[in-house]
């Protein structure tokens, strides 16, 4: 595995792991679930515009996942849409990007 992609790849895990722990520490600590950082992410103009960025950030990320995946039939690289909602872009793009870089067969 190339230097590049082990860059992916350890960006994608530590996309993963860093948000959902702050994710996880917010929700024990209020007591009040996902609605309940949903609604933080709306609690003022900062929140709400960074909330937004992230948002379009990610349907971008998706329509470039969804034409490369089905221009090149690697549906593999599907997975990381799941990844980009559920997780964060923070996910999501070094996935896709770990994905992508696999050398072809």
């Amino acid at each position: 595995m190339t230097p590049l992609r082990l860059a992916f790849l350890a960006l994608a895990i530590w996309g993963a792991v860093h948000p959902m722990y702050w994710f996880i520490r917010h929700m024990r600590e209020t007591g009040t679930g996902l609605g309940g950082m949903i609604d933080a992410w709306y609690v003022n103009a900062s929140t709400t515009g960074l909330t937004w960025d992230l948002t379009i950030a990610a349907i971008a990320l998706t329509v470039w996942i969804l034409t490369e995946a089905i221009s090149r039939k690697a549906w593999l690289h599907l997975v990381a849409i799941p990844a980009t909602f559920c997780i964060g872009v923070s996910c999501g793009l070094p996935l896709y990007l770990f994905l992508r870089s696999r050398p072809d067969r």
